[in-house]
């Protein structure tokens, strides 16, 4: 951590949590590059995004700082935050958000090839497994299904009291919740269809293993 500048430490604490995807200058993510902290992704947009040393870092700078400048790192202003289906209005820019999407699930598909001991990119990766209901979130929004906003259509996914999985609830139109179980099947996620006390439906889904 000494080795590093301060202007460089601050850019690898605003990092992007989900993704890992960091800004600054072109300088500054070159030189975490350098340092083992971070690597350039391969397709366009060619963005930066940390290895899982720059992870770790980035956990332990967050640790030790102060609790004030920790939640200013950690602020979701103009930071990825995958949708849950919780969200009360839509993005504004749809267009935009897409981008974002595709961009963040390309970091996490290097994630799994970095960080799984077999550079499996089929099956999720330790930090899904930490981040369950992000992650689940940001398979089925990466492979095209809607979030719900403010209750209204679309998938929510939420903790459950089971060990490593989560529920998506939603679905309301014929064939949905199918969908959301492809999607997450397709993502590395073993999946099942269960029926609520209510007589509804939804899904519970676990990162697979192997």
């Amino acid at each position: 951590m000494g080795r590093l500048t301060a202007p460089l430490r601050q850019v690898l604490a605003q990092a992007e949590e989900v993704t890992g995807r960091i800004g600054g200058t072109e300088a500054q993510r070159e030189a975490l590059v350098r340092h083992g902290l971070a690597f350039r992704h391969a397709r366009p947009p060619r963005a930066y995004f940390l290895t899982p040393a720059g992870h770790r870092l980035r956990q332990e700078l967050l640790t030790a700082a102060p609790a004030p400048v920790a939640r200013a790192a950690e602020a979701p202003s103009g930071v990825f935050s995958a949708r849950t289906g919780t969200e009360t209005s839509a993005p504004a820019d749809r267009a935009a958000r897409l981008r974002e999407v595709h961009s963040a699930w390309d970091g996490m598909v290097e994630l799994r090839r970095m960080t799984n001991p077999d550079g499996a990119t089929d099956r999720p990766c330790g930090w899904e497994r930490a981040h369950l209901v992000q992650a689940a979130a940001l398979a089925l929004e990466a492979g095209g299904c809607r979030p719900g906003v403010a209750g209204a259509g679309g998938y929510v996914v939420a903790d459950t009291q089971q060990p490593e999985a989560v529920e998506i609830r939603g679905g309301e139109e014929s064939g949905e919740l199918a969908s959301y179980a492809d999607v997450l099947t397709k993502a590395g996620w073993q999946v099942g269809e269960h029926r609520t006390r209510g007589r509804g439906r939804l899904l519970l889904a676990s990162p697979r293993r192997a």
